[in-house]
């Protein structure tokens, strides 16, 4: 009994400071994505705290981080450019209403239809995104509200603390495991600056971080259809994304963890959270990976790191601005370049010679697409490319061997999918001006798959008509023959019953 309270005892103590560590890297991002969105830092900080600690109570995928987002701010900043916070927040608490309502229907399992090269584009593209929002840091803003690099003193310093920051994080598990390593790297670069006196930008230096508990505040907006009209279509947009990377996020955290999340609990969990958090004056949220992968390779693997991570973030903000605001932007860079490193699946450039051509360029494309659009088109992007892709494939593999039976009757055993991109190749097959005057077609190893073969086989039964000639099918599946039945009269050919035989679950069964 007592090794089990130990042991229970010693992963808390993990998802606890790993929490910690991870709240320490939520403040500068939650603040940049603020900056992102035009709102200001608190309302960023209010997201991050209520997101993350609601998601990781009602729904949350154990070790999984949820707040604000530069995939979500990005929409934002249009929304609050032209119609102001107050809209923001409606048109958070409705989207969140739209992923409660994805999570009843039960949509989250549509994640297993994106298929593993868009999950690696989606890996790599998010660490290059992690990684190019750090740039910023190394620049000073000019008199003109310009940015450029800093000085080179300054630089060096900036970046001699980084590689201090990431040799601390690579070293330190190597000798021991009892703390996490991104705490102490972010904990000592700190005592370095500030008892070394070195001058360097710190969290205060972007924006203050202090203020109270998030109030409850139902949006000013008009509740009219008007405004339905302005939030609607930023809800989707929003929700969609938000839905996309939680879950993708919640995929690779089941990976690298041998477990497996729920998505629709998931969708839920985002849902609810976004739904209080626009009533809290937050900017909405959804899973981050970045975070995630901190709190993972930081032992919290459970939803008690979330929490924590959430109620950290909020003591932050209540009580210990003055200390974070002290710590050097390098550490948390520092970090943050190590999660770039962790994330990126380095694995992928040696499946150049390994999988498919097409299967590469579609990591390359979400990647690319994910730099310089947003997730969610890269996500959709992806797996259209890779649907049509294995249409294409699929296209050419229809074929067809004939005999004729003791009757005089021409068969054709048909070998592979007949569905819309197959059809051409599915007509070059037949010659009704040369085929005697009864033919078979033999659906044993084929299947109809959609209305575009439908509507082929129609075509093919005309010009069997016109010729004077007659087309028979046999051995359809019952799919087959559902879909066929409930064509009606758009398909004029005989089904030939056959007690003998019958097709079902793609085997001929005798």
């Amino acid at each position: 009994m007592f090794a089990l309270y130990y042991r229970h005892a010693a992963r808390a103590k993990d998802d606890v400071l790993s929490g910690l560590t991870v709240a320490l890297a939520l403040v500068p991002e939650a603040v940049a994505f603020s900056f992102v969105a035009g709102v200001h830092p608190l309302t960023g900080l209010y997201a991050a705290f209520m997101v993350g600690l609601i998601s990781a109570i009602v729904g949350g995928r154990p070790g999984m981080i949820s707040g604000a987002t530069g995939a979500l701010a990005v929409v934002m900043v249009s929304l609050v450019a032209r119609h102001g916070v107050e809209y923001l927040f409606a048109t958070v608490v409705l989207m969140g209403a739209l992923q409660i309502a994805a999570g009843l229907l039960k949509l989250g399992k549509f994640i297993r239809m994106v298929p593993y090269p868009v999950m690696l584009g989606f890996v790599n593209g998010l660490a290059i995104v992690i990684f190019l929002a750090q740039i910023p840091q190394f620049k000073v803003t000019l008199a003109d509200g310009s940015l450029a690099w800093m000085p080179s003193a300054q630089l060096g310093l900036m970046l001699a603390l980084v590689f201090g920051t990431m040799s601390v994080m690579h070293f330190l598990p190597k000798f021991t495991r009892a703390l996490p390593a991104g705490l102490i790297a972010i904990l000592s670069i700190s005592l370095i600056v500030i008892f070394g006196g070195l001058d360097t930008k710190s969290v205060g230096d972007i924006a203050k971080i202090g203020g109270g508990f998030p109030p409850f505040h139902i949006p000013q907006v008009p509740f009219n259809i008007d405004t339905i009209k302005i939030i609607f279509p930023y809800s989707i947009i929003l929700a969609a994304i938000g839905l996309i990377e939680s879950l993708l996020t919640m995929t690779v955290i089941d990976e690298m963890t041998e477990t497996r999340g729920q998505g629709n609990r998931v969708c839920l969990g985002q849902g609810a959270a976004n739904v209080v958090t626009g009533f809290f004056s937050g900017m909405g949220g959804c899973a981050m990976i970045g975070q995630s992968m901190i709190n993972i390779s930081s032992g919290g693997q459970r939803n008690l790191s979330g929490i924590s991570a959430a109620l950290f973030l909020l003591s932050f903000i209540l009580f210990g601005s003055s200390l974070i605001e002290m710590i050097p932007v390098a550490a948390l860079v520092g970090v943050m370049f190590m999660v770039v490193l962790g994330t990126f699946e380095w694995g992928s450039f040696r499946l150049m010679k390994r999988v498919p051509s097409e299967d590469f360029f579609v990591v390359i494309l979400v990647a690319v697409v994910t730099v310089v659009t947003d997730l969610a088109i890269a996500v959709v992007v992806g797996v259209i490319v890779s649907a049509l892709v294995y249409a294409w494939n699929h296209a050419k593999q229809i074929h067809a061997e004939t005999h004729a039976d003791l009757g005089g009757a021409k068969i054709y055993m048909l070998d592979g999918p007949l569905f819309f991109a197959s059809i051409h190749r599915f007509n070059e097959i037949f010659d009704p001006k040369e085929d005697p005057d009864e033919v078979i077609v033999d659906f044993a190893r084929s299947r109809v798959a959609d209305h575009s073969a439908i509507e082929a086989i129609d075509s093919l039964a005309e010009r069997y008509t016109k010729a004077g000639k007659t087309l028979r099918l046999r051995h359809l599946s019952p799919e087959c023959r559902k879909l066929l039945s409930k064509a009606g009269d758009l398909v004029e050919v005989n089904i030939m019953e056959d007690p003998r035989y019958h097709v079902a679950d793609d085997k001929l069964a005798f």
